[in-house]
Formats: structure tokens, sequence, C-alpha cells
């Protein structure tokens, strides 16, 4: 018989928008443990929650108390230090803790599947196959549509990418397969196996002292790796994780964006033999599981991701690194709004391992908080090997006549580089044909319905899209309004310079990298091959080439319309203006030839500009901490975001207004507000949105009015007619 103390009581928290924890009875007290998985009944459905405390009374008549339904594992699936950092994460970022719960589980977990690795099948063409031409399976279509599936698929294909496809069909599989056409086989999905372990280039001073700096340093420590593009941060990454594996202990690097792992686990693997995995969206379910099971599990002692992997148990840390850690990438943007970077930080601390940041260009609080000695700066001033830093020009292109968008000047210039058989980079941030479709007769501009936008025009596809809810539609023959058939496409994006590039180096092979041209699974790795080998002599690109990506043929790097961000209404805009051409500009000259960087603007004496290309980001870095001291801006103050949107303009507005005055009530003189206010882009998917900031100089002071607030709002009549969220730290006001 339990005894009066016994734990009878479990509190679960469950996926839904509820600030609170729910009790159910114990049927056996003594087999279940915090963190273990539960399936709980919750109104009529049944739904798949984690235990976080046990108890042995409750706030409630005990009668009223149902009991668990089922445990799903004989052991927690969620360790006591990651349910520590997840319940802690709740707090800070006060959102519902059964959410954040769910969202750092795998899908898989989440739908109450077994936490253990599975394999599955596999189908991949044989040489017999290989020769087989689909055209001539007219009598057999499905047979005739996986074969052209598979040879799309060099590696083969599993049951998740022929179902997104629409083609499995296991009879047809199997008769491909008995035809001796396709080969079947088991794999385990998820995990990587040990590299060679290449031999290792030597280190410079600066390299040396850095690795001697993590590797001197016991328990928790926090570094900021402030590495000129091409220093070799990755090498010191190398050294520090060969150092925390000869120790036993596993190995986190977390990377802002997909496009960063192909290349990072290429130099891993060649160096480390060890087995590691990669966590990120790209995967398919039975992926991502069966990686952080490896995880869990120990099995791997290199787990690389992003931003969520933040979340992967590991039962051995040793090393914790957030490579790019200045990207806003790092923090998530919707639902439980989490910076990857701040957490791991705290998880860093929490289980007493060091931390690496690394960056050409770190963040202003990264800055400040080395500044003030909380995190130890390691400096990598020069590019590693024979490079030289790459030359920064401003392009004047006040007057001159452009080509799409292309002056003549930089056309010059890469019609010099690439005769020497060097590569040339262009980047512009903004895909699609061109961001407006305009009718010339009457001025009508394509919009989006649901959106304060205009539609972008995709003319390969035939389609207008909005980039801010996804909307779609087939480009009009005629305008609308006055029927002309003279419709035009108003500015350049990625695919429109692709088309003039072509016309004008017809000679030279052009390789477009976008979100656009890397939809389907593999797209990326493999334009990203064409463009190391230089089969590729003009590379065009938005953000996802401008960064972390060795392109060593590269010594041209031309950046379009750097003026975007110049006049923005955003405080942080200019940071992020200066972030994103440091590292576009350090593609150039990463070998033995000098790069050269040409950026087009119509602002060539704007300050920004020329303080970056005449004395570097530390001193653009030094001038803009100091306007935010004298501003009272992050990093000398903390901010909340409080956001609301509803089909009804005015309901935001009022709820706002609401919790305006119920905040102003709790909060003292050392909490400012502005609001609230329409969000700049007021209707967005059909929604109005408005914000009210919180600002403070004392983030203690911020934090005590959101635990006193946010429960009251979550429960009043308003905060159920309309869709809110509080976003602490935001990294952006949109």
């Amino acid at each position: 018989m339990p005894t009066a103390s016994t734990p009878i009581y479990a509190r679960v928290a469950l996926p839904c928008p509820l600030y609170r924890v729910f009790d159910y009875r114990l049927a056996q007290p003594g087999r279940i443990a915090p963190g273990s998985r539960v399936r709980v009944p919750f109104g009529r459905r049944n739904l798949v929650g984690v235990v976080v405390e046990l108890s042995p009374d409750t706030e409630l008549p005990p009668a009223q108390i149902r009991p668990l339904s089922e445990l799903l594992d004989a052991q927690p699936v969620v360790p006591p230090d990651l349910l520590a950092l997840l319940c802690w994460a709740a707090g800070y970022y006060h959102h519902p803790i059964g959410e954040v719960l769910a969202q750092a589980l795998p899908a898989l977990l989440r739908q109450g599947r077994p936490a253990r690795i599975e394999q599955t099948r596999h189908w991949q063409l044989s040489a017999a196959g290989r020769a087989v031409d689909p055209a001539d399976l007219a009598r057999a279509p499905r047979q005739a549509a996986l074969l052209s599936v598979l040879t799309r698929c060099p590696e083969g294909a599993d049951r998740d990418r022929l179902q997104h496809e629409g083609l499995y069909r296991r009879d047809s599989l199997r008769a491909l397969v008995d035809k001796g056409w396709v080969e079947e086989r088991l794999e385990t999905p998820g995990l990587d196996t040990p590299g060679a372990g290449a031999a290792a280039p030597s280190l410079n001073p600066a390299q040396a002292d850095a690795v001697q700096a993590v590797a001197e340093h016991a328990g928790f420590g926090c570094f900021l790796l402030d590495g000129v593009t091409g220093s070799g941060k990755t090498e010191v990454y190398i050294r520090a994780i060969e150092q925390a594996l000869a120790a036993g202990r596993q190995t986190l690097l977390l990377v802002p964006e997909i496009g960063l792992t192909p290349q990072l686990m290429q130099r891993l693997r060649a160096r480390l033999a060890a087995p590691m995995v990669i966590l990120h969206s790209g995967l398919s379910e039975r992926e991502r599981l069966n990686a952080w099971v490896a995880a869990r599990d120990g099995a791997a002692r290199i787990v690389v991701g992003t931003r969520s992997a933040v979340f992967t148990p590991l039962p051995a840390p040793g090393l914790f690194i957030v490579d790019e850690e200045h990207d806003p990438s790092l923090k998530q943007q919707d639902g439980f709004r989490y910076s990857a970077r701040d957490l791991l930080i705290w998880r860093a601390r929490q289980q007493d391992v060091p931390v690496l940041l690394g960056s050409a260009t770190p963040s202003l609080e990264s800055l400040y908080n080395a500044d003030q000695g909380r995190y130890q700066r390691l400096h990598l001033p020069n590019r590693a090997g024979a490079a030289s830093a790459p030359e920064l020009k401003l392009l004047d292109i006040r007057g001159q006549p452009l080509r799409e968008g292309l002056a003549e000047p930089l056309l010059g210039a890469m019609r010099r580089h690439l005769a020497r058989g060097e590569q040339v980079l262009l980047f512009l941030n903004r895909r699609g044909f061109a961001p407006t479709l305009i009718c010339h007769e009457c001025g009508w501009v394509a919009a989006c319905r649901r959106c304060d936008s205009h539609l972008t025009l995709h003319q390969r596809r035939g389609r207008l899209h909005c980039h801010h809810c996804d909307a779609s539609q087939e480009v009009p023959v005629q305008c609308p309004e006055c029927g002309s058939p003279d419709l035009r496409g108003l500015g350049y994006g990625t695919e429109r310079i692709e088309q003039t590039l072509q016309q004008l180096f017809p000679d030279h092979p052009c390789l477009r990298i976008d979100r656009d041209s890397t939809r389907r699974k593999g797209q990326l790795e493999a334009l990203l091959e064409q463009a190391h080998s230089g089969a590729a002599r003009i590379l065009l690109g938005t953000q996802m080439l401008a960064k972390g990506h060795h392109f060593p043929g590269v010594t041209l790097v031309g950046i379009l319309e750097a003026d975007q961000r110049l006049f923005s209404s955003d405080f942080r805009a200019s940071e992020r203006l200066a972030q994103l051409i440091v590292q576009v500009a350090g593609r150039a000259g990463r070998a033995e030839r000098p790069g050269t960087v040409l950026i087009q603007t119509h602002h060539p004496d704007h300050p920004l500009l020329r303080r970056l290309v005449t004395e570097g980001y530390a001193a653009f870095a030094a001038a803009a901490l100091a306007e935010r001291r004298d501003t009272g801006l992050p990093p000398y103050a903390s901010l909340a975001l409080l956001r609301a949107e509803a089909t009804d303009r005015e309901a935001p507005r009022e709820f706002l207004e609401q919790a305006h005055a119920l905040a102003q009530q709790q909060s003292g003189p050392e909490i400012e507000f502005w609001g609230p206010v329409p969000a700049p882009m007021e209707k967005r998917a059909g929604r109005y949105r408005a914000q009210l900031l919180v600002q403070s100089a004392a983030r203690a002071a911020l934090h005590r009015l959101l635990d006193a607030w946010i429960p009251v709002l979550a429960e009043s009549p308003a905060a159920r007619r309309i869709r809110w969220s509080v976003d602490v730290d935001p990294v952006d006001t949109f």
C-alpha cells in the first residue's frame, strides 16, 4: 500500500495553448518518472503528454482526477537535465509548457510511437534498371513512373520519398525487383558512419591560441570566436571536437540554416572518425527520430543540427558550438519563440560544459557580453593559409545605365575574372523574376488579397506568388482593370538576373541557388557540388549562398541592391545589413588569388557603407553599440513584444489596449510601453495584426511584469477572441 508521502498523482504537460499542467491519478505508483510520455484522456480525446512532476496530493477534489490511460515509456524520454531546461525556457519565454515540451520532441514521439531506432526499406536502380527507358513501359505506367523517380534519385528512395511523389505501390516495386531492375535493401535512416580521419592542416598562431584556450578551460565557459571570413573557424571547431571525443564526451553543433550542413558534414566526416548525426527539418520523420535516439543513447558522438537540435538529449555532453551565432535564423519566429543560441548557453551553464560561439560578424549582444567579461573573446584576425582579405569597393550606380539591374563596371569586372578562368558570385536577396507585376497602360499592380504585399512574378512557372502567405495564382494574360495585355515585371529577382546572365555570358554556365531551385531533397547538395567543382562559372543566389560556404575559385563578388535596408524602421536593420555585406564579401578570395567585392549602391556616401568599407565590421559594431547605448536599445535594454491578430481589423488593437491598461496597473516607472500600433505589415494571410512593445533597462523588472501580466492576460475573455503571443527578446518587429 502506498504511504501518505507516496506520489499518486502525475502532473502532465499537454500539447495545448494553456499555461498550466493537468493532474492525473497513477494506477501503479512507483512505475513512472518525470520525463515519461503518457497517454491521457482530455475532454473527448486522448492526448500524448509528458509527466513533469509527481505529487502525493492535488488541489482538486480527488474524485475529479481521471486516471492515466497508458504509460508509453519504460524509461523517461526527456532526461532530468533537458526537462529542467524546457521548464526554464517555458518560464523565460512565457509560453505554455505543454507546447514547449511537444516542440522539443520528434513528431513520431509526439504521436506516441516507440523511442527506438528502426530500419526502413530503400529502393535503388540496379545496373540493368539504369539501362531501361521508362518510355518503353507504356503498358505499365506505374512501373515507368517509379523508374523515372529512381532515375532522379541515384542514391535510392525510401517509402516517404515515394509517397511524397504519390508513387508508393508495393506490387509495382515488387515487380521491378523481380525483373532485376530495382534493388531493395534495409537501411537505418538518420545515422552516419564514422569517417576516415584525414590528416589535419597546421594551425596558425591565432587558431592555436583559440584551441588551447578552450582545451585548458575546465567546466562552463562561454567563448566568442570572432574570426574574419576564411580565418579557419571550422578548423578550431574540429580541434575542439577532437578534444571532447578524446575525453569520451559528445558535441552538439548548431548551424542557423540547413544549407550550411552539407559542406560542414563533409569536413567533419573527412576528419573525425566518430559516429555523427544531422537533425533538421529536411529529414524524414523516421530519420529525425533515429538520429534523436542515437544521440540520446550516446551512439552518436557528434550532433549537427539547426535550432531545434538544441533540445537533443545527450548523456555525455562535453562541448557545445553555435556557428554563425549572429544569425537571426537561430531565433524561432512563431509558436514557441526561443533563441537556440541563448538556450544553449543556459544549457552549457547547467551542465558545466564550454560553449563556443563563432562568427565573422558577431551580434552586438555577444560583443557587449564580451566587453562586460561574461564571454572570453578569441580573435582570428587573418585568413588561413595564403588567402588575403578581399578588397571592398562601393560602385556608385546613380545615373548609370543598368542591364537588368547590372551596372557596366560590374559586367566589365565579370568579363575580366571569367577570362582568367575564375568564378564570379552575384548576390541578390530576392527570389523570383520580379517583385511586382504592373500594367503599363493603367498602372494596376498585382497585389495579394490576403496580405499588404505585392505578388512576386515567377516567370518560369508562370505564377504569381506571395512570399508572406504562400498564396499563388496564374499570371493573367491581360490586365484585370483595363484589359491591356501589356503587363510587365517591375524590379529584379534572382530568376530575372539568371536569364540576363545567360544572355550576356552564354559561354559561362550560371548556377542559381535560392529556395526555388533547391525545393527537392538533395538538390542543394547537388548544386553546391557544381559550385565547388568549378563546373559553374557564375554563381547567383540569395543569402542561402552568402554565408559559411567555401568557394576557392570565386575571386569576384557582386552585391546587387545593397540599399534595401539602409532606411528601415527596424533598429536592427543596419546591423543585419553590415553582417550580410561582410558575410557575402567573405566568399571572395579564399584561396591564393586575391578577391574583389563590388557593392552596387545609390548611396555611396552613406555613413554605414563608408565605415564598413574603409574601417571594417569592428569599427561599425563599436559605433552601433555606442548608438544603442545612447538610445537605450538592446543590449542596453530588454524587450518583449505582445502581438495580436484577428480577421477583424479593430479586435487586435482593442485587445492590446486592454492589455496595456492591465500592464500599467502592475508595472513601475522602470517599464516603458510603445503602442499599441499596427504591425509594419498590418494584414498578413488574411488577418490584421497589431503589437505592443514593452521595454525596460532592467531585465528582472521586465520579467516580474511578464510573470504577473501574462497569466492574467491568458485568462481574460478578450484573449479567447483573437490570436496573441508574447515574444521575449524579439529579433524583429514585423
